[in-house]
């Protein structure tokens, strides 16, 4: 597996692959309408390429054989700053991997990305949020030193999303 940053011209394959990934674990919670809306304003590929550009956020990718399998999103800022601990906190915005491709170490070379762009930037926190009911995911920040730090929301079109705030103190 190659992880590398994200360029302008990624931005169709993300699109897709965020699309594919949010719609296989969560599509069947929401009505047509919320689903479609949240999509083309979360996972369309205008929106990816300004995520790109965006010199306050980092985006990094994991590839085999020409295939792109997942990929991370950092936020160099404070996502829910009335729950930091830390004084110099960042957001893990997305971790997804390829549906078809889980259990194959993505999402771990991902996340040692994440912590080593978090320490290499002075981070002393990293926030993320994860759906309530993903107890997969939950798992999988736990075993990286994440905890839950407060009860926060999600909003996908008029459907509140009950989701845990988790953080991990970096030291």
């Amino acid at each position: 597996m190659n992880v590398r940053p994200a360029t302008a011209a990624d931005a169709a394959a993300l699109a897709d692959l965020g699309t594919r990934s949010f719609v296989a674990k969560f599509g069947h919670m929401y009505t047509a309408t919320d689903l479609a809306n949240f999509l083309a304003e979360s996972h369309s590929e205008a929106k990816i390429a300004k995520e790109i550009a965006d010199p306050d956020m980092r985006v990094m990718l994991a590839e085999a054989d020409g295939q792109l399998l997942g990929f991370c999103k950092l936020v160099m800022a404070c996502g829910w700053p009335e729950h930091a601990r830390g004084q110099r906190v960042i957001e893990l915005k997305q971790l997804y991997t390829d549906p078809d491709a889980t259990g194959r170490g993505i999402g771990a070379g991902l996340m040692d990305w994440a912590l080593a762009t978090a320490r290499d930037h002075a981070a002393d926190e990293v926030q993320l949020s994860v759906w309530s009911g993903n107890d997969g995911a939950q798992k999988f920040y736990a075993r990286y030193g994440f905890d839950k730090v407060a009860d926060i929301h999600f909003m996908v079109g008029e459907q509140r999303d009950e989701e845990f705030l988790f953080a991990r103190l970096l030291g």
